[in-house]
């Protein structure tokens, strides 16, 4: 199913007909690029660019500076070229079309250089919006898998410790998967079955009932749940 590539913006609240007040997430979704179409027998998708373009370097001759930090490449230049932009996309994502394990579902068409914008999503749909959670750095297992702790009194000093680990006879080791501290979030996330409530076109803002993963200003992929 198609999607497109957003800026989370933040939440916010609506009010429907019964007067119920509903938590939304305000996502910003300018139109995207159609940059190249996958379709073969087991694949259907598209390649999509937004969230603005990369920085170009200038041409040397016209005596410019070229500006400091990453700019994009000559092969992500002629990728974007084939499009018809005149810059690099900041942000790419492949977006599958046909609907995984339904075959029966039906594969919308795109062509290169087409555009996708907001409009594709209609109040009422249900849409998957996957997102990377907040980074939270090195935490201990308190934070991280909300271990309760040892006690706070009775001379226990081991109050945020995992305890033990490990048999020291059977197995004699510490089990694959153990929940041990260690790095937090900065991970794909995608919350699934979120309604949309709203879909401002003009602004290019999708209002979808909930919550998703990651921090302002992070980067979104919405999709149509099938």
């Amino acid at each position: 199913m198609i999607g497109i590539i957003g800026k989370k913006l933040g939440m916010t609240q609506l009010f429907n007909e019964a007067g119920q007040q509903i938590p939304c997430t305000v996502i910003e979704a300018e139109p995207n690029s159609v940059l190249a179409v996958t379709s073969t027998s087991r694949l259907k998708s598209v390649q999509l660019g937004g969230l603005g373009s990369q920085r170009t370097a200038r041409e040397s001759a016209k005596g410019e500076r070229t500006p400091r930090g990453r700019r994009a490449t000559r092969a992500e230049l002629g990728h974007a070229k084939k499009a018809g932009l005149d810059a690099a996309p900041r942000v790419i994502r492949s977006i599958r079309l046909d609907e995984k394990g339904n075959a029966k579902a039906e594969v919308p068409t795109y062509n290169v250089g087409d555009s996708v914008k907001v409009d594709i999503f209609a109040v009422g749909e249900t849409v998957k919006v996957t997102g990377t959670t907040k980074g939270r750095g090195f935490q201990g297992v308190v934070k991280r898998w909300s271990f309760a702790g040892g006690p706070n009194t009775h001379g226990n000093t081991k109050h945020r410790r995992p305890g033990s680990i490990g048999p020291g006879t059977d197995p004699s080791r510490v089990i694959k998967g153990k929940k041990m501290p260690g790095h937090y979030g900065a991970e794909r996330h995608t919350q699934i079955g979120l309604r949309v409530e709203k879909v401002d076109a003009e602004r290019n803002l999708i209002y979808v009932r909930g919550a998703v993963a990651g921090p302002k200003n992070g980067i979104v992929v919405v999709r149509k749940q099938g």
